[in-house]
């Protein structure tokens, strides 16, 4: 799954984003929102909150290595490194 912003895009990986135990914990540890949660349960990406990314990599240590990656579309550059 990936979604892109003016400035941020998230890339998350289809297992992670089927994985209700993980949504759940993304939702919940996102400071400004990017991540919901659809009626069943799996991981939806907020598209209207994700230029407001302050780069805390919250959501890729609550997820397993390489399955989260922000995108920092400004500068080709992405999270984790």
């Amino acid at each position: 799954m990936r979604s892109d912003g003016l400035f941020i895009g998230i890339e998350v990986e289809d297992a992670t984003a089927s994985d209700t135990e993980l949504a759940a914990k993304l939702t919940e540890v996102c400071p400004v929102d990017i991540f919901g949660r659809s009626d069943d349960g799996t991981l939806r990406i907020v598209e209207e909150n994700l230029d407001e990314c302050v780069l805390c990599e919250l959501c890729i240590n609550a997820s397993p290595a390489d399955t989260v990656k922000v995108l920092k579309l400004y500068s080709g550059e992405s999270l984790p490194a």
